[in-house]
């Protein structure tokens, strides 16, 4: 028993195995633009929902950026933000 919240080296041991598990399961990530509408079946949210998030920064998976001269957004979500934030992933 490690004395003063000392770490022991089988305590290390276990903690590399932990993280090592868990990054096999990370899906490959490719910064695929998921598309609006993908993201809203996911969620189970409507895509207006989605926009409207992404242009007054409350969803933070995503980017909104209005076009010049114009009223329109663009949008890019990558896709490990979405997943980070959704735990939603598809590969395309």
């Amino acid at each position: 028993m490690p004395l003063n919240n000392e770490v022991t080296l089988n305590d290390l041991y276990n903690c590399l195995k932990k993280i090592e598990k868990s990054s096999f399961n990370m899906p490959h990530f490719t910064g695929r633009n998921v598309p609006i509408s993908e993201i809203a079946a996911a969620i189970k949210k409507d895509a207006q929902f989605i926009r409207v998030g992404l242009q007054n920064q409350t969803l933070d998976f995503g980017y909104a950026q209005k076009l010049p001269n114009s009223n329109e957004y663009s949008y890019y979500c990558p896709d490990k933000q979405v997943y980070e934030k959704t735990g939603y992933f598809r590969v395309a």
